[in-house]
C-alpha cells in the first residue's frame, strides 16, 4: 500500500507558497500487532497548522523540514492487527496530511456514524467544538443577561461560542467579514447580533450593538477588531484567548506606537481577565461533560454548524492559504475518499 503525503518543504515567509510544501508518494510499513492500517476520508484544516510550519518556540514542536504535516483526520480501517478495531470501522485519528497511514490503534476512537455525520468529529463535535466549550464555560464563564462577543464567528469555534452563550442566558454578539457571513450569523446560527468588520462604521456598529458593555471577548483574531472591542469592555470583562490568526502570516511588528502600556492600564483599571489557553488542558475534566453536553444540543437544534468541504489532496495548500484569510465558511474540511457513511 502506498500513501501520497504533503510534506513541510521550507519554513515559509509570510503566507504559505506551494514551494513551502512537497507531494511525496511512497509505500507504507507492514502492519505490526496492534497497528491498523488507515485510508483518510476526511482531513481537518486549522489554524493552529500555521504555527507548526514555524521553528518559533510554542506550545507545541514544529514540524520538522522534510515532516508530514500535521493534523487531525476521519479515516476507514482497511487492515488492522489489533482487537480496538475491524476492517470498515470509522475512527478519528491524527494522521495528517496523507491518503492513507499506519497508526497505533491506541491513538485512534472509533466513531459511530448512527449518532452523527462522521465529519462532525473534526467540527463542532470534534476538537473546534471543545475548544469554544471550554475555553467560554471555564474562562469566560457567560452569566444570564450579560453580553458575550465573539470574532470570526463563522468559524467552527466561533459559532459555537455564540450560540453556546445564548444556551447559558447571554447575548451573542458575533463578528464576520462580509455581508454573506453576517447574513448567516443571525439568520443560520441564530445570533442576537451580527457586524461586519469590514464596514467602514464598525466601530460606530459595535458601540451600537453593545450599549451596556461588553462581559466576555471571546478571543479568535486580534487586530483591528480586538483594538475596537477592547474600547468596549466592562469592569471584570474576561478574554478567553483562543487565537490571533490576523497575524499568523506576519513577518514584522505591526505598525504605529506601542500600544501595550495603555492595554496593560486596562487590564488593571478594568480588572480584567485576560487567559490565552490550548483546549487539551481541558480534555481531563471536560471530555465527557463536552461530549454529552454538545451532542444533545446538536441534536436538539440548539447548536447548529457549517461545514466546507474541499475535494482532493492537491488543493490543500490552496484551501489552508484561504482559511488564513478567512475565505473558508464554517469548518474547513478537504474530502480525499468516499464517506462510505454518506
Amino acid at each position: 500500500m502506498q500513501t501520497t503525503q504533503i510534506r513541510l518543504a521550507a519554513r515559509p515567509v509570510g503566507e504559505p507558497s506551494d514551494d513551502d510544501f512537497a507531494f511525496v508518494t511512497e509505500d507504507l510499513p507492514e502492519l505490526a500487532d496492534g497497528q491498523v492500517l488507515l485510508r483518510t476520508i476526511y482531513l481537518s484544516l486549522d489554524p493552529y497548522m500555521r504555527g507548526r510550519m514555524s521553528a518559533a518556540k510554542s506550545y507545541a514542536e514544529p514540524v520538522p523540514v522534510g515532516g508530514v504535516m500535521v493534523g487531525q483526520t476521519v479515516c476507514e480501517v482497511v487492515e488492522s492487527r489489533s482487537e480496538r478495531h475491524a476492517v470498515g470501522d470509522i475512527v478519528l485519528a491524527y494522521t495528517g496530511w496523507q491518503t492513507h497511514a499506519v497508526a497505533d490503534a491506541r491513538h485512534t476512537r472509533a466513531l459511530d456514524p448512527a449518532e452523527a455525520p462522521v465529519s462532525t468529529a473534526l467540527g463542532v463535535l470534534g476538537m473546534p467544538g471543545f475548544t469554544a466549550y471550554a475555553g467560554l464555560l471555564e474562562i469566560g464563564r457567560p452569566q444570564p443577561g450579560e453580553t458575550v462577543v465573539v470574532a470570526a464567528a463563522t468559524g467552527p469555534v466561533g459559532s459555537a461560542v455564540g450560540q453556546i452563550a445564548q444556551i447559558k442566558g447571554a447575548r451573542s454578539v458575533g463578528i464576520a467579514g462580509g455581508p454573506e457571513k453576517v447574513r448567516a450569523l443571525t439568520e443560520d446560527f441564530g445570533f442576537d447580533v451580527a457586524l461586519d468588520h469590514r464596514s467602514p462604521t464598525f466601530r460606530e456598529d459595535l458601540a451600537a450593538a453593545t450599549p451596556d458593555g461588553i462581559d466576555v471577548y471571546f478571543e479568535n483574531v486580534g487586530g483591528p477588531v480586538a483594538d475596537a472591542v477592547n474600547r468596549r469592555l466592562n469592569l471584570y470583562a474576561r478574554i478567553p484567548v483562543c487565537g490571533l490568526v490576523a497575524d499568523y502570516n506576519a513577518t514584522e511588528a505591526p505598525a504605529g506606537p506601542d500600544r501595550l502600556p495603555a492595554y496593560l492600564r486596562r487590564v488593571l483599571t478594568l480588572s480584567l481577565t485576560v487567559r490565552g489557553f490550548i483546549q487539551s488542558e481541558f480534555e481531563p475534566a471536560l471530555s465527557e461533560p463536552f461530549r454529552r453536553d454538545m451532542a444533545a444540543w446538536v441534536r436538539e437544534g440548539r447548536v447548529r454548524y457549517r461545514e466546507d468541504v474541499v475535494v482532493g489532496l492537491e488543493n490543500v495548500p490552496e484551501a489552508f492559504r484561504g482559511l488564513l484569510v478567512g475565505r473558508n465558511f464554517g469548518k474547513l474540511l478537504v474530502r480525499l475518499g468516499d464517506d462510505p457513511t454518506a
